[in-house]
């Protein structure tokens, strides 16, 4: 067994655990993740992939925590106001688990440096907080042979799945192309429940640990859609097409601002609700799972 006494202890429920023990402890051990956003997603998803001992996790975020994030970004706390998220993140991170390595970055996840990330991961966790990021997330997962965790919350219901996973769907074969600027509110102007990020997060986590360890089956190809008021949930199939893979390099643009921005920071808290009863009714999502 490849791990220390620090480890066995810490992790004893994992290596009592039947169907997990220790080498998936260990593949966790070597496991490399990039955690896009340390928002409403990637706050509960931060906590859960380093409590489990992932041996190396990569944040990448360019905002400053704001107390309108203390709602749902449970990773701060007040005395964190005005402090960059990744840098707070990384010391209550490292306070949890001080066995694996955090990497704060500073910055946007964007087309200049998109490539070079990926290249050093092994699982993307998508926590963004707009399309353009989303579409930027997916079409360099795709050239980087990457599979990403996707989740997406807005007002009482959320979503989640896994992208780009041994030849599975991508997010563009969910929706092949952004929504018209305007015509998906955010999370500013729509709201969202506070314990719904902790709920879709841990979600993906979850998903994540799945990937790096091998147990299980990933939502890959499945859109799992939770409704926090009825507290139901449904898992519709995704069809694959092929065009969504069409892709030999990131466009010189940065995508595009595809959704509406108010005059507020934008939050990490979006779903798109509207453009997903759009592929319900035309066929891009098989209703037969």
């Amino acid at each position: 067994m490849n791990l220390s006494k620090e480890e066995i202890a810490r992790y004893a429920r994992h290596l009592s655990l039947a169907g997990f023990g220790p080498a998936a402890q260990e593949k966790l051990k070597r496991g490399r993740v990039l955690v896009i956003g340390a928002g409403g997603l990637g706050c509960p998803a931060l906590l859960y992939l380093s409590a489990a001992g992932v041996g190396r996790i990569v944040i990448m975020d360019g905002d400053r925590v704001d107390v309108s994030n203390l709602q749902r970004q449970v990773l701060f706390t007040s005395d964190d106001a005005g402090q960059l998220k990744v840098e707070a993140a990384a010391r209550r991170l490292r306070a949890l688990n001080p066995l694996i390595e955090i990497v704060p970055i500073a910055e946007r996840f964007t087309r200049d440096n998109a490539l070079e990330r990926l290249h050093a991961v092994d699982v993307v966790v998508d926590g963004s907080d707009n399309f353009a990021t989303r579409y930027l997330v997916n079409d360099a997962c795709v050239l980087a042979g990457k599979p990403f965790v996707y989740g997406a919350i807005q007002g009482f219901e959320g979503q989640a799945s896994v992208f780009n996973f041994q030849g599975g769907p991508t997010y563009r074969c969910l929706f092949p192309e952004p929504p018209e600027p305007g015509t998906v509110p955010n999370c500013s102007e729509a709201g969202v429940l506070g314990v719904l990020p902790g709920l879709i997060g841990a979600i993906q986590a979850t998903e994540a640990i799945k990937l790096l360890t091998g147990i299980g089956e990933p939502l890959s190809g499945r859109l799992l859609l939770w409704d926090s008021l009825t507290m139901t949930s449904r898992t519709v199939k995704l069809a694959v097409d092929p065009r969504s893979r069409e892709i030999r390099e990131l466009p010189l643009e940065n995508y595009g601002k595809t959704c509406s921005l108010p005059a507020m920071q934008p939050t990490n808290d979006e779903i798109d609700g509207p453009e997903l009863k759009t592929k319900l009714t035309d066929g891009a999502i098989d209703r037969r799972a």
